[in-house]
Parts: structure tokens; C-alpha cells; sequence
């Protein structure tokens, strides 16, 4: 892929056009940003390696980095995978379309290697979008799609980020406005009987529990050896990182590459440092104001992120709500975009809240620490 070229917009009110003129990219084995529920991914040919070796010099992306394939309906999944277990297809059936991926042995020859990062397994999904399914269907293929953006920096949500990084860079952006969730999807894994989740997303864990009720257990990050045994890491502590709980380490040792995106490398970060700050809620705000005075008194342009509550209160050279500390979903909607708007004031130091990890939160947290580096002050 040539750095420099021109990258087509199609927008929204030309969306019947544009699905049908994007879908001839794809077909033709071209790169097209374009809207899920989650955030917008940058697709391609999943079984074309040359098309596939686009994303990643597009991206910036590693190559032992997985890929995501996106399909326009839950029946395309059999043609990828080499079997399906009843558990997977129950996960499949309760939230198809949706922000859930489901990692499952991939059928040989199915897709190109370099989605599967020379893997035995791929992670698929049905995006919960109308013009994302309309795509896929009309472009005949299966669709590899990580995140629209420059590797490393925060997600885009709408397609302006994505023409932030990637103008020039790629065929196409469809423009289906802002999306929904704000945050990635889950990755789960079935083994044993068991739903190991690899990164949280979207749906959250009590959601799977209740889908999955008396045939089979979740299995989360903090679960030890069980999430060790899903992610490839050797022990307990690996596969802590492999769900983002120490962000930034490794998810597994170095010659495997991760079953799922977004658990090995640095992601989501603002070009700024940035702090997350946790603790007892009643003392947050103190914590907050005093990491960002000691960086203004140091020079640095500094930026707060906070719940709607605090955040008339804070001095900083800009403060940007996260929306209401009980409804963490309208961080999780928010966060990409406030970490964008922060370069774009050129700020040099963040301090964020944390916020609540029930629920989304989980997946909140997650990605607030990978943005972070794992800096963490406790309050």
C-alpha cells in the first residue's frame, strides 16, 4: 500500500452508493475504513494475504498480531471454523449481531494466515450495524477489520478520526456517523467448558454468565491458571496481562502470538502522558487536582477526564467530562473521542478518574489502563 494516495469519503447521505462502491473495493482486494457498533474497523479480504498485508502497512500494525473477522451473518461463521461446540454457538445465537468475538479453531485455508497470525484459531463476529452488514454482504468475502487507527492510538468513533491517521493511507472511509458502544468487543474463548474472556468489550461478563446460565462457567483475567490456559500465557501472572489487568506487559511469552487483539501491545494512547487515578471516590478529587497542579507547576499542558459530577471543579488547561460516574457506559461512549480531543489541544499530561468497574466498566478500565501505560496513582 502506497503511502500516499487518495482515500475516497462516502457520506452518510450517499450510504446506498457508498456500500455498494466499497464493496467493489473490497471485492477487488482494496482497504475500506467503515462503521461497526463498536468502532470503526479498517477492512479487507480475509482471505487475500496481499489484501490483509495492506491493513498492517497501513496500520503500522505487528504481524503476530491477530485480526478479527467480520461477517454479515452468524451462518458465514461455520465456513470459517473447523467445528463449532454447542457453547460456542449459544454465545453466538444470544448476542449475534453484536460486540461480541468468539475465537474458534479456523478451518484450513479458510483465511489468509496472516489474519490468524499463523495461529490455529480466529476470532469472529457479526457487528451489530446496518451499513457494516450491508457491506460485508455485498462485498461476497469475509472481512479482517481491527480498529481504524494508527497502531497505538486511541480508536476512532467517528470517520473523521479515521481520516485523523489514515488519510491517503487507504481506499476508502463510509461514513455511518458516530458509533454506539465506544469501546471494542469482547473476545471470549470456549474451552473446557469453559467461556474464557480474553479482553472485555462490549458485553460485559454478567451478560455471558446469564447466556451461558448451568452449561458452563466465565472465566475472566483475574481467573489465574483457567485464563492462562486461553490465552497461551505460561501463568497466572501472563494471563493478568492478557486481559489488560497490568497493561502493557505481554500476554503470552514471545514466540506465540496473542489469541486476540488488543492484549500484547501498547493501544489506545493519547500523544500525551497520561495517569489514571483510582481509589475511594471521596477521595479522587483531591488526588486528581494534586497530579495535575504538580504537572502545570512542571510546564506541562495538562488535561483532567472526568465524571460529570467532579468536573466543574477541576483546574486544568482543559477538563472534559466522561459523562454521569454511574453510568459508565457513557464513558466508554466518550473516552476515544476526549483522548483525541486532548491531542488536539495539545495537551502534554492526563489525569483521568477511574471509574466503577461494574458492568462496561470492566472494559472502561481496561482500556483507560493501556492508554495510561499502567500508570496508576492511588487515591
Amino acid at each position: 500500500m502506497k503511502q500516499q494516495q487518495s482515500t475516497i469519503y462516502w457520506p452518510p447521505e450517499q450510504a446506498e452508493a457508498g456500500v455498494r462502491e466499497a464493496a467493489a473495493v473490497l471485492a477487488n482486494g482494496g482497504i475500506v475504513a467503515f462503521p461497526t457498533e463498536t468502532v470503526y474497523g479498517l477492512g479487507a479480504d480475509a482471505r487475500s494475504s496481499s489484501a490483509v498485508e495492506g491493513i498492517f502497512a497501513a496500520k503500522g500494525r505487528p504481524s503476530d498480531n491477530p485480526l478479527i473477522v467480520h461477517l454479515a451473518d452468524a451462518e458465514a461463521a461455520a465456513a470459517l471454523a473447523e467445528r463449532l461446540s454447542p457453547l460456542e454457538r449459544k454465545l453466538m445465537d444470544a448476542f449475534w449481531p453484536g460486540p461480541l468475538t468468539v475465537v474458534v479453531p479456523v478451518r484450513a485455508g479458510a483465511v489468509s494466515p496472516r489474519v490468524t497470525a499463523g495461529l490455529d484459531t480466529v476470532g469472529v463476529r457479526v457487528p451489530d450495524h446496518e451499513l457494516a452488514r450491508k457491506l460485508i454482504a455485498a462485498s461476497g468475502c469475509p472481512i479482517a477489520a481491527p480498529s481504524a487507527n494508527r497502531s497505538g492510538r486511541p480508536s476512532p468513533t467517528t470517520a473523521r478520526h479515521v481520516l485523523e491517521d489514515l488519510d491517503g493511507r487507504i481506499d476508502g472511509v463510509l461514513d455511518g456517523g458516530a458509533t454506539g458502544v465506544g469501546l471494542e468487543s469482547t473476545v471470549v474463548r470456549v474451552l473446557d467448558g469453559a467461556v474464557h474472556i480474553l479482553r472485555p468489550g462490549g458485553i460485559t461478563a454478567e451478560q455471558l454468565k446469564k447466556a451461558v446460565g448451568d452449561q458452563g462457567r466465565v472465566l475472566s483475567e483475574s481467573d489465574g491458571e483457567a485464563a492462562a490456559s486461553a490465552t497461551g500465557a505460561q501463568s497466572p501472572s501472563e494471563a493478568i496481562a492478557a486481559g489488560g489487568a497490568a497493561a502493557g506487559k505481554p500476554s503470552a511469552p514471545e514466540e506465540e502470538a496473542p489469541r486476540s487483539p488488543g492484549v500484547k501491545y501498547a493501544h489506545y494512547a493519547p500523544k500525551g502522558v497520561m495517569v489514571l487515578v483510582s481509589g475511594d471516590p471521596q477521595r479522587l478529587p483531591a488526588a486528581v487536582q494534586a497530579a495535575a497542579d504538580e504537572q502545570r507547576a512542571r510546564g506541562s499542558r495538562v488535561g483532567i477526564l472526568a465524571c460529570a459530577e467532579n468536573a466543574d471543579a477541576y483546574r486544568a488547561d482543559a477538563v472534559l467530562s466522561l459523562g454521569l460516574r454511574s453510568e459508565p457506559e457513557q464513558a466508554a461512549h466518550a473516552l476515544y473521542a476526549a483522548l483525541r480531543e486532548c491531542d488536539d489541544r495539545d495537551i502534554s499530561y492526563i489525569v483521568a478518574e477511574a471509574f466503577p468497574e461494574a458492568g462496561i466498566g470492566a472494559a472502561l478500565r481496561n482500556r483507560m489502563l493501556k492508554a495510561a501505560g499502567g500508570r496508576v496513582i492511588q487515591a
